[in-house]
């Protein structure tokens, strides 16, 4: 059974699973208690919204060219190493924040250094493997990384609950954590290439056309998947209503739990499920999964239905993250694969700050319900684009079909 999870995937994959479950473990001690934390220091919804969306905006514009030059350079690796150490710093900067000023500047740093190694990474893992089994190495690195999340949410859990400790503490050791996955990457080979003297360049425009309307489907899809924060910040609100904060801030940290688990699970199984049916598919249920979830979210409060609604909101993320990724490897050719990415990337990442603001926004002026209602709306929304763009081009959403293969099936 092990053998055959892991046929055709090689020590790169692995080493750089490795180092992403240590980040990922440090970062979402962070984020688990982040909310709470930025609330702690004076600020409101609107902070929230505002940290969250203008940390994801910068990484995601920067994954652009960060793509861009190592197609260029025709080198993944120092690209990849620079991003996880920027990181690392940046959250040892974090733990000495004294306002939620310094909180959304510190993060929007430890965000730089995501934007600068995703794309280039995301490259070396699709070189590293063959397109029959792309699908299951994104699969395997996002189950790696999600693995650490869980251990990182439940070591916040621990800290925080069990042993007392501040919010200061808790991030201090994030730091720690982050410095010590730069040490498996050293092992990491760089899949090197001919530095491209032509590529795609920064221009939307050239992009395949398949993949440019792609592109735009997931940019309004990430318009209303705002930051997970605000499931965090709702559960805690709801339960300060009746037990005290420490409690109530345990319990949504718990619920974040849950939602790591479920996408971790389900990561390996998703990302082999898009190998064999088409990406397209998968990311449809994806996208009306998460229309669905926000919509519980708005008008469903209970324990259970919380319970049941972070369960179907990691599901969301394993359906989502991994196909996305391997799609936008499909559709381009391999010599500008990092370039693909980091457009795609970037057009995300240039809507993640107004979702974010306006998801705070509808949140501080109307109530927590709209916030929801928004993004659910848009996720069932870009669902619909999807789906239109399949019956428009018919052949490459369906299993087996690689736009990639040659220039000469690139519009």
């Amino acid at each position: 059974m092990r053998k055959r999870l892991f046929a055709g995937i090689g020590a790169n994959i692995l080493l750089l699973g490795i180092v992403s479950l240590l980040t990922d473990l440090s970062s979402e001690m962070m984020v688990s208690i982040l909310p709470m934390y930025i609330t702690s220091l004076g600020g409101t919804a609107f902070a929230v919204g505002l940290t969250g969306g203008l940390g994801d905006s910068i990484s995601s514009m920067l994954k652009v060219f960060s793509g861009y030059w190592s197609d260029r350079t025709g080198k993944r690796k120092p690209f990849v190493f620079f991003g996880y150490g920027a990181s690392a710093v940046a959250k040892l900067a974090l733990a000495f924040s004294t306002t939620w000023g310094h909180i959304v500047g510190f993060r929007a740093i430890e965000r730089t250094g995501k934007g600068m190694r995703d794309a280039p990474r995301d490259a070396i893992i699709a070189d590293s493997a063959a397109v029959e089994v792309r699908g299951k190495a994104f699969g395997i690195h996002q189950a790696m990384d999600t693995a650490g999340a869980i251990g990182g949410s439940l070591l916040a859990l621990l800290l925080f609950w069990v042993f007392g400790l501040s919010y200061r503490t808790i991030i201090l050791a994030c730091a720690i954590v982050a410095f010590a996955s730069l040490v498996p990457f050293l092992w990491v080979k760089d899949v090197r290439r001919e530095p491209q003297k032509r590529s795609l360049g920064l221009n939307f425009r050239a992009l395949p056309g398949r993949l440019k309307y792609f592109v735009a489907v997931a940019a309004v899809f990430a318009l209303g998947n705002f930051t997970s924060w605000f499931f965090v910040l709702r559960v805690w609100n709801f339960f300060a209503e009746t037990v005290p904060d420490d409690k109530g801030a345990a319990i949504a940290i718990s619920l974040y739990c849950v939602f790591n688990v479920v996408y971790t699970t389900f990561s390996i199984p998703v990302g082999v499920l898009s190998d064999k049916i088409g990406r397209g598919r998968v990311l449809l249920l994806g996208y009306s999964l998460l229309g669905l979830t926000f919509l519980g979210f708005a008008f469903l409060h209970s324990v259970a239905a919380y319970v049941v609604f972070f369960i179907l909101y990691g599901l969301t993320y394993a359906l989502v993250k991994g196909a996305e990724r391997a799609f936008v490897c499909d559709m381009c050719p391999e010599n500008v694969r990092g370039t693909a990415l980091g457009t795609f990337y970037t057009a995300v990442g240039l809507v993640a700050l107004p979702s974010g603001i306006i998801a705070g926004l509808l949140w501080e002026h109307v109530d927590s319900w709209a916030a929801f209602v928004y993004g659910g709306s848009m996720g069932l929304i870009a669902a619909a684009l999807l789906l239109l763009g399949m019956r428009i081009w018919p052949k490459p959403w369906t299993p087996g079909c690689t736009l990639g293969e040659s220039p000469s099936n690139v519009e």
